[in-house]
């Protein structure tokens, strides 16, 4: 049945990222979801005293519109776990004000796009490894990152999101690359689990 909770978790997540929800109701629902369903991240010896993820104020300067640039090759994340080594290929650039951070697909089975961040606040504030703003394949669809037309892009930091193995080392993650790395701190978004 895991593999059934596993489908369910990834159902409701795509439903949240989807749905119209202003950020506060998007923020009190994601904590339900990881306080209540079996596939929650948090560990078990966590879950009975769990009261929410810590996240910053909503920032309305971490919300930017930015050009996209083509880019091309190839990379792979390794992440130290199962998955092994996954295969990325470069789709864009998008030039932010934070400094160009590179939009991945993910060359596996149905493919996905992946943008991971690591900026100042990761190691003091928020997870070391970095934050996502959206990885398609778990179902983040439009919040962190929204295609515009005229290759231009709106990327929304106040969603960034802590990957599973931030809760939980029974967890691995694909980490940001050194392409994804800005040295701004994202005063946005979701903090570290383990204040």
């Amino acid at each position: 049945m895991n593999d059934l909770e596993l489908l369910d978790w990834r159902e409701r997540i795509a439903q949240l990222y989807l749905s119209d929800l202003d950020l506060a109701e998007f923020r009190a629902e994601r904590d339900r979801l990881f306080a209540d369903h079996p596939q929650t991240p948090i560990p078990p010896e966590d879950r009975a005293a769990f009261t929410g993820l810590r996240y910053h104020p909503p920032n309305p300067a971490a919300v930017v519109e930015a050009p996209l640039r083509p880019a091309e090759g190839e990379t792979e994340i390794d992440t130290g776990g199962p998955d092994g080594v996954i295969r990325y290929r470069r789709v864009a650039v998008a030039e932010t004000p934070w400094g160009p951070l590179t939009l991945w697909w993910i060359m596996a089975y149905g493919g996905g796009l992946f943008v991971p961040v690591r900026d100042a606040t990761c190691g003091r504030e928020s997870y070391g490894g970095g934050r996502y703003l959206t990885d398609t394949v778990k179902g983040t669809f439009g919040r962190g990152l929204t295609l515009l037309p005229g290759d231009r892009v709106r990327l929304d930091a106040n969603y960034l999101y802590n990957p599973s193995c931030a809760y939980d080392d029974r967890w691995a993650c694909p980490l940001a690359p050194q392409e994804n790395r800005v040295d701004v701190a994202l005063t946005a978004g979701e903090l570290a689990y383990h204040g």
